[in-house]
């Protein structure tokens, strides 16, 4: 595909696939609303314990990157400027993340409320970001969190070919977190090398990165990763993190695609371990679309996801 946008696609799809069980942290409770099923993927039934949408549609932060997306197909000019001006009118005042996260404030102030929200939930990240723009910050991103946005925003930046320079830009419009932005850096080198026909990528970055200072916890936490090979994947994530923060969001993707020989294997091992799924699909699907190619996303899977045609007219 036309600026490796197969790559995206596999974000894109691997996302929509878990997020009928996004955020589901009992595991045993997972266990249950996937028993007896070989493929797990794109639940019918809502299962995520926090909000609903339908099944096919991206979570919070595959839509960032399709926010981004958005804004490199209308044009290659002033690229930042429109980003965050689509990112007010995909996130902000008016459309139905806002209204919910209004919602949320509301219900904050009812005792023991165990309600689940009706449509999209709006990341910490993007809520900071938008209150910046507001504000004519010169950095708007969030900085109260460690999490995926800035990587899922840049990925399709990433793609379409700009520089290291331009996409510590991006990735700091939607989180300004040194973590955050050491870790989408690492992600994004990973499926650079992937791309550019490493046989084993995460080997090839431990190499390369060895004796560099700013990646040296990342490596450390790869090393860390692969003692713990031969354990179970859904217990590893447990000790490591199922949460939406770095660096446990990293690791457990990491342990998944050191376990896994497709997309498809990995994406499942990936759903049925728990927790933020979403924010580390997002970059596995994106790894194994690299690595294996376009036709290593399973084609149903495609076809469930909702945002898929779009990206698919871009070929």
């Amino acid at each position: 595909m036309k600026n490796n946008l197969h790559v995206f696609l596999g974000s894109t799809v691997a996302d929509a696939a878990a997020r009928p069980l996004h955020w589901v942290y009992n595991q045993k409770k997972l266990l249950f609303y996937i028993k007896g099923k070989k493929d797990f993927t794109f639940l019918k039934k809502n299962k995520s314990p926090f909000y609903n949408i339908k099944t096919g549609k991206v979570s919070g932060y595959n839509d960032i990157g399709q926010v981004m997306f958005q804004t490199l197909i209308e044009s290659n000019e002033n690229i930042e400027k429109r980003f965050k001006k689509n990112i007010i009118k995909n996130f902000g005042p008016g459309s139905l993340y806002w209204k919910n996260y209004n919602l949320r404030a509301k219900y904050r102030k009812v005792k023991d409320w165990r309600g689940i929200i009706k449509g999209p939930w709006i990341h910490q990240n993007i809520i900071e970001t938008i209150q910046n723009i507001k504000k004519r910050k010169k950095l708007t991103g969030g900085k109260k969190v460690n999490e995926s946005d800035g990587y899922c925003a840049a990925l399709p930046y990433f793609l379409y070919g700009y520089s290291l320079t331009n996409l510590k830009k991006i990735i700091s419009t939607v989180t300004v977190s040194k973590i955050s932005l050491k870790y989408a850096l690492a992600k994004l080198s990973l499926i650079d090398l992937a791309l550019k026909g490493s046989k084993d990528p995460i080997m090839e970055f431990t190499l390369k990165y060895k004796k560099n200072s700013y990646f040296k916890a990342i490596i450390k936490g790869i090393e860390k990763v692969k003692k713990l090979k031969k354990k179970a994947h859904p217990l590893v994530v447990k000790k490591l993190g199922m949460a939406c923060s770095y660096p446990g969001t990293f690791d457990s993707s990491i342990h998944a695609i050191i376990n896994s020989t497709s997309y498809k294997e990995a994406i499942l091992k990936t759903i049925k371990a728990g927790g933020c799924n979403c924010s580390r699909v997002n970059f596995i699907g994106a790894y194994f679309a690299a690595l294996k190619g376009f036709n290593s996303i399973p084609t149903r899977w495609i076809n469930k996801t909702a945002v898929a045609k779009k990206i698919l007219k871009q070929n």
